[in-house]
């Protein structure tokens, strides 16, 4: 399994690294809105609607949304009202797995409903912030951090961790872990403005930093707890070893939608 992992990774990484650097806004654009269709493919999948009555829900909550926001210009205040309140809705759902000890009761069309608002509002922002002004830095700088996020919980939980952070939703994680990767994302933007300089101050890119890392943990817990409440291990088998593309992803898409208004 790890040889696997680490196969996919050696593929993985550069071509999505190629893709960021180098693809014209236009490409980067459709290979988002594909991986958004993916998605929607996915929690279908892992929800049980994979089934043609289904298909006008995850038209209508899904894939509007999606093409909508990738190709339909500024997208004002429903840019950012709505995402709003698709991630309190997807934080609302690791609440009340927590609490419950289960997701079985979540199961059917409000599950549905929920996995597809969460593709269809939260992908289009890789594109959105990458065709953006300076956009190809600041989508590597939000995977930098996140990356670094992800890193420095995994190891400082594992070495460290005591107290469960929700166990319920992620048994792996804990409040050890959580700190961990919030101070180790803080140490990395601040090692990046003392190596890289730029036009914002320490105390400004600390403070993105810390947001980035509680979002990008915030999203993972979502992302578990969807699964939770789908009752699947993984959200898919697109990436050997790693899972779904929602396995992948879900540590990005509650903080590159952060970054975008950030930055605007």
């Amino acid at each position: 399994m790890l040889k696997t992992r680490l196969l996919t990774a050696a593929v993985l990484l550069p071509a999505v690294g190629a893709l960021v650097l180098f693809a014209p806004a236009w490409l980067f654009t459709i290979v988002n809105a594909i991986a958004g269709l993916w998605g929607l493919y996915e929690v279908a999948a892992m929800t049980g609607a994979l089934h043609w009555v289904a298909l006008p829900l995850f038209a209508v909550v899904g894939a509007v949304p999606l093409f909508g926001l990738l190709y339909g210009g500024d997208p004002g205040w429903v840019g950012w009202v709505v995402p709003v309140l698709v991630i309190l809705m997807m934080l609302g759902l690791v609440l009340r797995i927590e609490i419950a000890g289960g997701g079985e009761s979540f199961r059917g069309p409000r599950l549905v409903f929920m996995g597809a608002a969460y593709v269809g509002f939260l992908f289009p922002y890789f594109a959105l912030l990458r065709n953006s002004r300076n956009g190809i830095d600041l989508l590597l700088l939000v995977i930098v951090l996140a990356v670094v996020s992800d890193s420095g919980a995994y190891f400082v939980g594992r070495f460290m961790g005591r107290t469960k952070l929700a166990p319920n939703v992620s048994p792996n994680k804990t409040v050890e872990g959580a700190v961990g990767g919030l101070l180790a994302t803080v140490l990395a933007g601040w090692l990046l403005v003392i190596m890289l300089g730029g036009m914002w101050g320490i105390g400004r890119m600390l403070l993105f930093s810390a947001m980035i890392s509680i979002l990008a943990q915030l999203g993972d817990l979502a992302g578990s707890a969807l699964k939770r409440a789908a009752g699947v291990k993984d959200s898919g088998w697109i990436f050997p070893g790693h899972g779904g593309l929602l396995d992948r992803t879900c540590s990005l898409v509650f903080a590159l939608f952060f970054a975008y208004y950030w930055f605007r």
